[in-house]
């Protein structure tokens, strides 16, 4: 029991630091998604050392002296406690942000992060040392229960109610619960000798070479299939808020299933198993390849997710199948968790490198497939030519999804912010040809090529949208200067008249050579136009105050936002930048998340007038985007012009029973549609 509650603790304190800190550093670096990856790579390669360090100490020092060490540890840790990065930390702009993030991380949580990754192997081979034939793998699927409850639970139970600061005293108080835990584990194994224990297994044939490769190859695969698979159904199917939590659900699950070794374990059975693997790995493999079901939300969903989980059990099954016996068993884990470092490389780091689009969902459909083959061939003659027969049919579906992938768009590439892509619509030379900037599923907007309408703002920034008519009420008084937060195609480089500045800011440096060489607004316009490369907030926290007579706050259409520029801390930067009759313009249309209330909150708090311009257009009027704007301005007249006045504006609504938001404190749970 006391094995399990440690082991159970150690993992669920693992799973909630990562968001915990990496939420406390976020503004600090801009709130990029490069944020969040670093922090994910680090945690990856942490892992990795504590399992490692668990396989050393394990072989290479006595029961006592690994005690001695491990309780040295655990006190070095508590006295790194609090684990919240000081101010002193905090970066300057000058600094490599990658392995700034990095220092900081390993500063503020290496240590701690360090022994907890280390827990769920080391007091397994503790276990099998004092109960010597008991199962010890059976605490692997506890310690992966303990990881999706906090998984669960963050976003659920300890971000609606709680700020990064109460986070921060409730993760280091259980953290020294767990030290004292797993200190007292260790001296009472210590003088257990490892011979006496370990001597049932001195005919048991060590690993060889094939069996390291094979857990490896397990391990890498169903990393790189949770990724592909996440990557996939977020970005090329749906932009729903948290979807990402399911798939990651899903491969947690997987692995308590397959290591739970009693009645839950013998539900993988590759007798039975092969034939569903199979039968998933044909559904997900014409997906691909079918374009009918390309815009079919659900059947996508639906065939990925429990594909994602058959494949994940099948890894999991067969790694479980092939565990070693206990006095290696270290070593097996640190080899599961190096194929997890190298299928998470291989997605976050390699892929984005040499790809130019999603094609590692295809790959990692051809690796199981591969697997299947080999590990299936024992099973039965029918087993062995079906999974070699799916696995010519697996290779012919993921070249074809390959070489057809481009087929509808004139553009692709990608980088570490994502793929994006430009596509054409319509006749060249005709009235209704277009082309459209898209990233993932979401739209960033779109341009007439031809005529009068080149310089025509479309989609979310046309003429009857609230930044339409924030932007024609200010024109109205002389020349303005415009500052918009999220470039796009420079749609709104189109209302630029001379003597007008517009200046945009956006983070992905693929966006704005888009921007410049596939489409024209930035060149057409009449204004003097400039951009600012770089995290927007805090290049505005550096720069001078700007004078902006209009602020466009354009990048909370997807599921993921950037919550540091919809703060409290946010909208003082935007004021400190506008003029005494400016308007700061929040583009709030979004289909999952109800966001004009979070704008209003912070412009009542601020003293602000905030009116909710939504433009739902013609009825058949198929050209037309619904939006919806929030606009704030200090002056309640400036928002009292004709051209507003005539959207009829309504003050968005009040939740009284929710929270300001602010660099400390975000509920995106709260805000779901």
């Amino acid at each position: 029991m006391a094995y399990a509650a440690t082991i159970f603790i150690s993992s669920f304190l693992l799973f909630l630091v990562q968001p915990l800190i990496a939420r406390q550093i976020l503004p600090w670096f801009g709130g990029t998604a490069a944020v969040w990856t670093t922090c994910m790579l680090f945690f990856q390669a942490l892992l990795l050392a504590g399992y490692a360090y668990a396989h050393a100490t394990n072989a290479m020092l006595k029961p006592r002296a690994q005690a001695i060490l491990h309780s040295v540890l655990l006190a070095l840790a508590l006295a790194t406690l609090p684990i919240a990065p000081s101010e002193g930390w905090k970066p300057l702009g000058t600094e490599e942000p990658i392995s700034y993030i990095l220092l900081v991380l390993a500063a503020t949580v290496g240590l701690p992060y360090l022994l907890l990754a280390s827990t769920s192997p080391l007091l397994q081979a503790w276990f099998a040392r004092a109960r010597p034939g008991a199962d010890p793998y059976r605490l692997f699927a506890i310690s992966n229960l303990a990881s999706l409850l906090a998984l669960i639970g963050y976003p659920l139970v300890v971000e609606p109610f709680f700020g990064n600061r109460e986070q921060v005293v409730w993760w280091s108080t259980l953290f020294a619960a767990f030290a004292v835990f797993c200190a007292g584990l260790a001296w009472s194994v210590s003088s257990v000798s490892l011979e006496k224990n370990f001597l049932e297994n001195e005919n048991t044939p060590s690993p060889g070479r094939g069996d390291y490769l094979l857990w490896l190859a397990l391990s890498a695969t169903g990393s790189v299939l949770l990724l592909a698979v996440t990557n996939h159904v977020t970005q090329n199917v749906a932009s729903i808020p948290l979807l990402w939590i399911v798939p990651l659900t899903l491969y947690l699950l997987t692995f308590i299933i397959a290591f739970e070794g009693g009645r839950l374990g013998r539900l993988y059975r590759v007798e039975i198993f092969w034939g569903v693997l199979l039968v998933w790995l044909a559904g997900m493999s014409w997906l691909l390849v079918d374009s009918r079901f390309q815009f079919d939300l659900w059947i996508q969903i639906a065939m990925f997710l429990s594909g994602l989980f058959v494949g994940c059990m099948f890894c999991h099954g067969e790694l479980y199948r092939s565990r070693p016996a206990a006095r290696h068993l270290t070593a097996f884990y640190l080899t599961i968790s190096a194929g997890g470092v190298v299928g998470g490389l291989l997605v976050a780091v390699v892929a984005p490198l040499i790809f130019n689009a999603f094609y590692e969902l295809g790959i990692a459909l051809l690796a199981l497939a591969v697997l299947a083959a080999v590990r299936f061939a024992p099973v039965n003659v029918v087993a062995r030519w079906a999974s070699l027969a799916m696995l010519l049919a697996v290779a012919a579906c993921v070249v074809y999804d390959g070489t057809h992938f481009l087929k509808s768009a004139t553009l692709s590439e990608r980088n570490f912010y994502g793929v994006i892509r430009v596509k054409e619509y319509g006749t060249p030379g005709g009235d209704f040809h277009l082309r459209r900037l898209v990233h993932g599923v979401i739209m960033h907007g779109e341009q007439y090529l031809n005529g009068e309408r080149r310089l025509e703002p479309t989609t979310y920034y046309m003429r009857t949208s609230g930044i339409g008519l924030a932007i024609e009420a200010a024109q109205a008084r002389g020349p303005v200067k415009i500052g918009v937060i999220g470039l796009g195609t420079g749609t709104i480089a189109a209302y630029g008249r001379k003597g007008d500045e517009i200046r945009f800011y956006d983070i992905n440096p693929r966006v704005v050579s888009v921007a410049r060489e596939q489409f024209y607004y930035l060149s057409d316009s009449k204004a003097a136009v400039s951009v600012a490369l770089g995290d927007a907030r805090l290049t505005l926290e550096r720069e001078p105050a700007q004078g902006f007579d209009i602020l466009a706050v354009d990048a909370f259409s997807s599921d993921s936002i950037p919550v540091h520029l919809i703060t409290r801390e946010a909208l003082a930067v935007y004021l400190r930048h506008m003029k005494p009759d400016g308007v700061i313009a929040f583009h709030v249309s979004n289909r999952f998340l109800d966001l004009p209330p979070v704008v209003g909150r912070l412009a009542k708090e601020q003293g602000l007038t905030a009116t909710l311009v939504s433009d739902e257009g013609k009825e058949g009027d198929d050209d037309h985007t619904k939006t919806d704007w929030v606009l704030l301005a200090r002056d309640p007249k400036v928002l009292e012009a004709e051209q507003i006045k005539a959207a009829a504006p309504q003050p968005p609504e009040e939740k009284a029973n929710w929270r300001t938001w602010t660099d400390d404190y975000s509920n995106l749970v709260q805000i779901l549609k």
